[in-house]
């Protein structure tokens, strides 16, 4: 059983929709930022750096101790790499896997993320920071439609943690003031991973309970 802290953010989504794709048994644990809950102390001893989402897996492999992980790239690759799913085992699929979820983690994310803050979140207008943040998620998506254009998923072939990385993320693309008709590329596989069936699970989870 995987319990994940979670609440419903593009990075906390990540985990939900792996956790569907390969139907893994799981608690949600909600975790409420708007009251500070992610600074509490039970919460920092899983998650030092005071974010979700996170996890605490009681039946690791070693069969020791349950095991506690942060940064939703992290876990990622850590249940991708405990189910046997979404992450190659060959080498060249595997690392390439790998450079776009680091990519998203790196890049994609906290970009998008000052682009929402500026945008939505500022106390008062930053003009410069709107627009320097919205030139680079344009340059981003620009990165992602030319990827997508040659490959029917980020990773090649097979559908793996590298789109379940990036597509929360491009799910608020309205937020980030981007028409996805500027990027056919992206829009058609945004699309396609919308209409997965664990991707509606997934975000039915983000739903108010």
């Amino acid at each position: 059983m995987i319990d994940l802290y979670y609440a419903p953010t593009p990075n906390g989504h990540k985990i939900t929709l792996f956790l569907e794709e390969v139907e893994l048994p799981y608690r949600l644990i909600r975790v409420d930022i708007n009251k500070g809950e992610q600074f509490k102390p039970q919460f920092l001893d899983i998650s030092p750096n005071n974010k979700i989402p996170a996890i605490v897996d009681h039946q690791p492999e070693d069969g020791g101790a349950p095991l506690s992980l942060f940064e939703s790239g992290a876990i990622l690759l850590y249940l991708a790499e405990k189910s046997g799913q979404l992450l190659s085992g060959e080498l060249r699929e595997r690392h390439t896997t790998l450079q776009w979820l680091f990519w998203q983690v790196g890049g994609l994310g906290p970009m998008l993320g000052q682009n929402h803050h500026f945008n939505h979140f500022a106390p008062q207008p930053v003009p410069y920071a709107i627009e320097r943040y919205q030139v680079e998620t344009q340059r981003l998506y620009s990165v992602l439609n030319q990827r997508l254009a040659g490959h029917p998923w980020i990773a090649g072939d097979r559908y793996s943690i590298a789109d379940i990385a990036c597509w929360p993320w491009i799910n608020s693309h309205v937020r980030q003031r981007i028409d996805l008709a500027t990027y056919p590329a992206v829009q058609n596989w945004f699309e396609r991973i919308r209409q997965r069936p664990a991707t509606a699970r997934a975000m039915q989870q983000a739903q108010p309970h």
